[in-house]
């Protein structure tokens, strides 16, 4: 891949933490995410009006941020049509799976662990895939949905800031590739064969 690979930012989504009902038992969370209007803050543990309930999972210095390609978006509309969650092939709206920034052009198989997303007002580094849990279920509506993200590789990826400002929907970003050690795919399924073991 090249050095700097450019992509669009689609949406800005926060969320506050609400009752989720998952797993049998009702849960604390912030999954539910909606679009941000105009410009919103970034520091460094994560956007303005965004709140992370797990921290273990999501937060933090080194998971402040999580960016997901809109580009999976047809690939859950028909798992959750297959497995009768979905009557009407309904879109998912921005922030369904719990993903703040909406990215469009990189998808996780073209990034690297170190890796960094510039924008016009703020620059972001790649740290860590997503691994889902028994929520991401919850929110799909089907128990096979963490296990589908992650030998898919469809998991997304958290971002640390490296300089805070702003971001707005639509606006363009480069990544721009950094060690290039570890990618998003490895480190997914790496992560997933541990637990499987």
């Amino acid at each position: 891949m090249n050095p700097e690979h450019p992509g669009r930012l689609r949406h800005v989504c926060v969320g506050l933490a609400q009752p989720l009902a998952a797993g049998g038992r009702t849960v604390r969370s912030a999954i539910g995410k909606r679009p941000a209007e105009g410009a919103v803050a970034v520091a460094a543990l994560g956007l303005a009006g965004d709140e992370q309930v797990d921290l273990s999972v999501h937060g933090g210095l080194h998971k402040a941020v999580y960016a997901y390609p809109v580009e999976h978006a047809a690939y859950w509309r028909a798992q959750r049509r297959a497995h009768g969650v979905s009557l009407f092939d309904e879109p998912l709206p921005p922030g369904f799976v719990g993903e703040n920034l909406a990215i469009e052009g990189v998808l996780e198989r073209e990034v690297w662990v170190g890796d960094t997303l510039h924008f016009e007002g703020c620059v972001l580094r790649v740290t860590a895939p997503r691994e889902p849990c028994f929520k991401f279920n919850a929110v799909m509506g089907f128990a096979q949905a963490a296990r589908l993200m992650v030998q898919g590789a469809r998991c997304g990826f958290y971002l640390s800031v490296e300089r805070p400002g702003t971001l707005r929907a639509g606006e363009p970003f480069v990544l721009r590739a950094g060690p290039r050690a570890l990618s998003i795919t490895e480190a997914i399924h790496a992560k997933w064969a541990k637990h499987r073991n």
